[in-house]
């Protein structure tokens, strides 16, 4: 393995001199001994993705041996705040994973690279021109989806399969689901799920599953203050019940599948998106299997398929054909598929997808099966969220301890959470 790897980021100018110097970790403009290229690539991400990460980037270097890549990575929690410090202070790294909620707040803020203008390095023609327009803002080509992945319930099949309660089928309404995750607590003496209370996403797939939306076409609220006390009040009393985690648990939660309950033994179940629910695989013993998120009562699915992530360049580096050449790596190549597997989600590139999908095997089949099962059956995903949603994401969690914590009741917390919200997307 190249003698770079880092897992730190570099905060500031001196702090980067600095980290160059002891480390290894190269900025924006830097170059190696014997004039390389050193591009910094980060990502989120669980210490599967991260070992694949790293494979696929060793194989990039061999294919352009003028370039040198530095890497760091962290839970999706720490890897938004340290990534809006780095950009904030001009400091971004080369090449960086984008989740959806940070495409717009990133393009608008002057941080991301036209990526139309490297066309002669990146290319995306045999990516699905719908999916592809997920990364552009103002019709402009800001980044590109890196995988398609959906939401999930992941669940750990021993511990399920010995409670005695009949194994999710194809489908459950949401009050199905609160009454299996009771029976699994009864059965098997701690709680089914995650309270999924504290989850904007699994808030969003509830409200789409009553037809409504997170936001609206404009980037205002699709939803009120009843909407989202019912949803607490929903939540809160599977948590009193005990048929979710207590809100010690929950408090717990920073993106990674290592601190979720599931993950530290302390429920059956976990809402998560399917490719990282990957990494539950080192961490239950008893094997993991994925299942639908609920649905309206009516049976309206408010799951969806969306790019489980991108790939944006920065627009301060001093590299952009390398950079874009490293972007189209990780899309287009082949080999880089293959060794990365559905770890980001299914390939995007369709000829890649189509080729690699027969050669999947273990939990990566496991993604593409769970997948091909939705097929046909969901709505279209949403427009990209406004850019106060990135910020919106840990209010609506931080609200929801308070539920948790029974400091506010579920419809103070809510009239709490539209107040800041609205003040928020007007910023």
């Amino acid at each position: 393995m190249p003698r770079h790897r880092t897992k730190g980021f570099c905060a500031s100018a001196a702090a980067l001199a600095l980290c160059a110097v002891l480390a290894g970790c190269g900025g924006s403009g830097e170059s190696a001994g014997g004039g390389k290229v050193v591009l910094r690539y980060t990502w989120w991400g669980n210490p599967d993705r991260a070992e694949r990460t790293e494979q696929a980037v060793a194989l990039f270097e061999k294919q352009h041996p003028n370039v040198d890549v530095t890497t760091s990575f962290s839970g999706y929690d720490a890897y938004k705040q340290k990534l809006a410090t780095q950009a904030a202070g001009g400091d971004a790294p080369d090449v960086m994973q984008l989740d959806y909620r940070q495409i717009d707040q990133y393009a608008s803020g002057g941080v991301l690279l036209d990526l139309s203008k490297q066309r002669s390095v990146l290319r995306t023609s045999e990516i699905d021109q719908g999916l592809l327009a997920t990364g552009r803002v103002d019709d402009v080509q800001y980044a590109i989806p890196q995988g398609r992945g959906t939401e999930t319930v992941a669940y750990d099949v021993e511990t399920w399969k010995k409670s005695g309660v009949p194994l999710p089928g194809k489908s459950w309404t949401w009050s199905q689901w609160a009454d299996t995750m009771r029976a699994l607590a009864e059965k098997t003496g701690k709680p089914g799920a995650t309270d999924p209370g504290q989850s904007e996403d699994a808030f969003e797939v509830w409200l789409r599953g009553q037809g409504k939306a997170l936001y609206t076409e404009d980037g205002g609220l699709g939803f009120t203050a009843d909407d989202l006390t019912r949803w607490w009040t929903f939540t809160d009393k599977l948590r009193r019940e005990g048929a979710v985690s207590p809100a010690e648990q929950t408090t717990q939660l920073d993106g990674s599948v290592e601190n979720t309950p599931l993950g530290r033994g302390k429920s059956v179940t976990d809402a998560n998106w399917d490719a990282p629910a990957s990494g539950f695989l080192a961490l239950v013993k008893g094997g993991v299997a994925l299942a639908p998120m609920p649905s309206g009562e009516d049976g309206t699915p408010g799951q969806y398929f969306k790019p489980s992530m991108f790939v944006g360049v920065s627009a301060n580096t001093a590299h952009p054909k390398e950079a874009a050449q490293l972007v189209d790596f990780l899309i287009n190549d082949r080999q880089a598929a293959k060794i990365l597997g559905a770890s980001r989600g299914i390939p995007v590139n369709e000829t890649v997808r189509d080729e690699i999908g027969p050669q999947l095997k273990d939990f990566d089949k496991t993604i593409a099966d769970f997948q091909a099962s939705l097929e046909g059956k969901l709505k279209d995903p949403p427009q990209a969220p406004p850019a106060g949603d990135n910020a919106l994401q840990s209010t609506f969690q931080r609200d929801y301890d308070q539920v948790s914590y029974a400091r506010m009741s579920p419809r103070e917390a809510a009239e709490n959470y539209i107040t800041e919200a609205k003040a928020e997307l007007r910023s």
